[in-house]
């Protein structure tokens, strides 16, 4: 009589990720960001691992979490192991026929940047459907199913990554607004309005034109730029333009910049590819396109 004893079954593969992601992020509450879970979901994770295993793979402390021995011994090979199978997913993804192409960007950028392109877009590769997805921070490309990536970020020389434009900042503001201004003084009188992923977006410009500190910079706060845009243009005050998303309204006269002084920061818009593009692909025709202005 044959004897089929069970087997010895491995730990949860969401308890790996959960530790792999904490260990490699610093922490629960960063992990369950990446994960979208609760920093609960991922302490619940790593304990079940823990108790599996007969071992802590982190200290937990007042001030958060370390990893202890153990835990930093596996670390680094579960992150590649993790890295590897999600380059198997992609690829998968990539010899499917039907080409989809996945463009990751900020909010900002995919209203005021990327949308008006996506006509231009759209013919250059008919063949292809190109989806968007906004999110606040560049995805891991080795992990998610993402083509390409399309974020402020510091000029980086990886291969595979094109400058589309400079990050240049100077005020905006509706028309009716710039005809009360001829000298930074009379922005005192102002209506200050603020984006709150770019927070020291005054304070970087008033440096740079010697006035920082001299007057209360406070006034409504925006979480999606394209909102504060729309307050600048209905004259509700006065707002930082990032050059690459406000240009069309500039030359519009949607929108006036009352000062000739701009400041130029060190976080180009970065087009990032996951993989080198065949020649001649959809991929590599629709970078053409967008890295074209």
């Amino acid at each position: 009589m044959a004897i089929s004893p069970p087997r010895p079954k491995g730990p949860p593969l969401n308890a790996l990720r959960a530790f792999e992601a904490a260990a490699r992020l610093g922490g629960f509450a960063a992990a369950a960001v990446e994960l979208s879970v609760t920093p609960g979901a991922v302490a619940q994770h790593v304990k079940a691992l823990e108790a599996w295993i007969g071992a802590d793979l982190f200290e937990r402390r007042s001030q958060g979490v370390a990893l202890t021995a153990v835990g930093a011994a596996v670390a680094d090979d579960l992150g590649s192991a993790f890295d590897r199978l999600g380059e198997a997913v992609i690829k998968m993804r990539r010899l499917a026929p039907g080409p989809e192409i996945r463009i990751a960007t900020l909010p900002s950028v995919a209203q005021l940047w990327l949308s008006p392109r996506l006509p231009r877009i759209r013919q250059a590769v008919p063949e292809a459907t190109v989806s968007v997805i906004a999110t606040e921070r560049p995805p891991n490309t080795l992990r998610e199913p993402i083509d390409l990536t399309l974020f402020f970020e510091e000029e980086s020389d990886r291969p595979n990554c094109v400058v589309v434009a400079r990050d240049t900042i100077f005020p905006v503001c509706a028309p009716s607004i710039a005809a009360s201004i001829d000298a930074v003084g009379d922005l005192a009188a102002m209506q200050f309005l603020h984006d709150t992923s770019w927070a020291d977006d005054w304070t970087v410009w008033l440096d740079a034109a010697g006035c920082v500190g001299q007057f209360e910079t406070a006034g409504p706060a925006f979480s999606l730029y394209a909102l504060a845009v729309e307050e600048a243009k209905a004259g509700g005050g006065v707002l930082i333009g990032h050059e690459p998303l406000v240009r069309p309204l500039l030359e519009a006269g949607t929108l006036v910049a009352p000062f000739d002084r701009r400041v130029t920061l060190d976080r180009p818009l970065l087009l990032s590819s996951a993989a080198r593009p065949q020649r001649g692909s959809a991929l590599e025709r629709l970078i053409g396109v967008m890295s074209a202005d």
